[in-house]
């Protein structure tokens, strides 16, 4: 059972990945691509922003397929953790906690969940444990 819930966390978790670094490299679901991003980036301080988009978005797109397919998990799970680190010290930690008030809880969330995995492993259905 262990593996199967390791399997439906990766999946859940790197599918959500992979579509928010789709709208940030592609503008697909609804997102603005490196442009778009990478204007909202500058606003931040994040410079040179079409870069820092191109690399966030590599970073969540790549994260999240490997994290779908527990290839190479433990550097999938830093990729993440590191966007999500970003994301809180650049956008969200000033709001406060809540997710209600745009604060840093999902992120913090979803960083625990990455670094979980990158610990643990990505069980046994999954690509590591049938390589390595």
């Amino acid at each position: 059972m262990l593996d199967l819930g390791l399997l439906i966390i990766r999946v859940i978790i790197g599918i959500s990945f992979f579509a928010h670094g789709a709208q940030k490299l592609f503008g697909w679901f609804g997102g603005y691509g490196l442009k778009g991003t990478g204007g909202w980036m500058e606003s931040l301080g994040l410079k040179p922003g079409v870069t820092m988009a191109l690399f966030a978005g590599l970073a969540e797109f790549i994260g999240g397929i490997l994290f779908v397919l527990g290839l190479l998990t433990p550097l999938a799970g830093i990729m993440i953790a590191v966007t999500m680190l970003v994301a809180i010290t650049k956008v969200h930690y000033a709001n406060g906690y809540w997710s209600t008030n745009n604060g840093y809880e999902y992120n913090l969330a979803l960083l625990a969940v990455a670094i979980g995995l990158a610990l643990t492993g990505p069980g046994q259905y999954a690509l590591d444990a049938i390589l390595f």
